[in-house]
């Protein structure tokens, strides 16, 4: 007899369920529940919101539960409002009033705070929520797709045509094409995306053909300026073909005149479905390779690979926020610094080390992190700061001359949190401030808890809205160590 006890699975994968959005988790989980012959049985749905019905594909199913892909609304739910821009996957809230997307983020991300990172006292400690100064036309970059496979907005059939818009949700192989303003982006450039799409099919050349991958025009992506405007262009493609490099400038530059900064042809001939390829080559075609993005008052120079805040005015508030809680008291304490780790580029960094009275630090494994942040405070006119290329574990072995002056550390980790083994080096620089920037408030929450059982006790919470129209939140907490 075999050791595995069978698991009586109520749904199998792939399986479309048809449910009303009744409650909502952290993430952008809508939960929906069917009544089975064992009783309730519960269902989450990726970017469902409370009062829709819904159909779901079973991507995951337990013997309690399932996890399920959002294909189609049925019903929307009674408070959703008309949009005048084209709807696309990537703003599955967008018809969702602002005050209620608010509502939801704070009350599901401060339910992680409670449930994970066991913090009691959240009343007292939680200083509310900052929304996006504009919540719409908020990004700075956009990636458009091409393929073969075209899903047919109308019909909700897939053809064989030439898209160049959005993956279709739920798909990686067909996109929707784009033919108006989605409303995040540039109306401008949105609006005659359609003239791109209609130029490259008119070379002969195919569209990337996912499945079989196999094709010649691949991405076209948009870096937007909101400084003044300025627009970086690149197409990538395959080196399947000659791509006619004069033709792509001149249409370019007739559809957005003196908005366009740059454009870029970028070679990937690698089959995975992402704009940079491991061994494929970038070259400008005419103009510059950056636009400038200025940020209270400091300047950056963003190339189309960097990576930058997507929603600069919404950076800034996140920013104001970690300057506040980075500099209160500074001046009482002349010898000690400040250290930015996981620095990037640097633009935490600078904007603290500009405000401060004692010198700053920017932390960084990456060399090339730190080469562009030395370039850019150069560029600033930023003292008081010194870039270092070391690892956190081996900081103090290699800088003694900061052994015991490090008094706040800003910390602004991936995704995926700050590894327990890293945060015992965090701890073992001794600084008695921490202001932990996190754009994942369930590893964020999971941090606080270990920090907690160090000393390091949760002072107050912000979360900042940098992303209307999805799931996403970020989180600023300030600790303190106590005795």
């Amino acid at each position: 007899m075999s050791g595995h006890r069978k698991v009586n699975r109520q749904f199998h994968k792939g399986q479309v369920l048809t449910l009303e959005i009744t409650d909502m988790a952290f993430g952008g989980q809508g939960i929906g529940r069917l009544e089975t012959d064992k009783g309730s049985f519960v269902v989450f749905v990726q970017n469902a919101f409370p009062g829709q019905t819904v159909e779901a594909q079973v991507v995951k199913c337990k013997s309690r539960h399932a996890e399920c892909r959002l294909l189609n609304v049925v019903k929307h739910a009674e408070f959703e409002i008309d949009l005048p821009y084209q709807p696309i996957p990537g703003a599955p809230y967008a018809r969702i009033p602002m005050a209620l997307q608010h509502q939801w983020k704070e009350s599901t991300a401060l339910d992680l705070y409670k449930r994970i990172g066991q913090v009691d006292n959240l009343e007292a400690v939680y200083r509310g929520l900052v929304g996006s100064p504009s919540d719409w036309h908020y990004r700075n970059k956009m990636e458009y797709s091409f393929s073969a496979i075209r899903h047919d907005l109308e019909t909700d059939d897939k053809v064989d045509d030439f898209g160049l818009g959005f993956k279709h949700r739920g798909t990686w192989w067909a996109v929707e094409n784009l033919d108006a303003d989605s409303g995040l982006f540039d109306q401008e450039v949105e609006s005659r995306l359609h003239e791109v799409r209609a130029w490259c099919e008119a070379t002969g050349f195919p569209a990337w053909h996912p499945p079989r991958r196999q094709g010649f025009f691949r991405f076209f992506v948009v870096r937007k300026s909101h400084a003044d405007g300025g627009l970086l262009a690149n197409l990538v493609t395959t080196s399947d073909h000659d791509l006619d490099r004069d033709g792509l400038v001149k249409l370019l530059r007739r559809l957005w005149g003196d908005r366009l900064k740059g454009v870029l042809h970028t070679v990937n001939d690698d089959v995975g479905e992402r704009v940079e390829a491991r061994d494929g080559t970038s070259q400008v075609l005419w103009g510059d390779s950056v636009v400038i993005e200025k940020l209270h008052g400091l300047s950056f120079g963003i190339s189309m690979a960097s990576f930058f805040q997507t929603n600069p005015q919404s950076a800034e508030r996140l920013y104001a926020e970690v300057m506040a809680l980075a500099l209160e008291g500074v001046d009482m304490r002349p010898k000690e610094v400040i250290m930015d780790l996981f620095c990037g580029t640097g633009t935490i960094g600078q904007l603290v080390a500009k405000h401060s009275a004692v010198p700053v630090v920017g932390v960084d494994i990456v060399p090339q992190a730190i080469e562009d942040a030395r370039s850019a405070a150069k560029l600033n006119g930023v003292g008081q700061i010194d870039f270092v290329v070391a690892d956190v574990g081996h900081f103090l072995l290699e800088h003694p001359e900061y052994q015991g002056r490090i008094h706040t550390v800003i910390l602004d980790p991936p995704r995926a949190g700050i590894s327990p083994k890293t945060l015992r080096k965090i701890m073992r620089l001794g600084a008695q401030r921490l202001v932990y920037v996190s754009c994942n408030p369930a590893t964020q929450a999971r941090d606080l808890l270990e920090l907690r059982d160090h000393g390091y006790e949760l002072q107050s919470l912000k979360l900042v809205d940098q992303f209307p129209h999805t799931a996403h939140i970020e989180a600023v907490a300030h600790m303190e160590r106590v005795s």
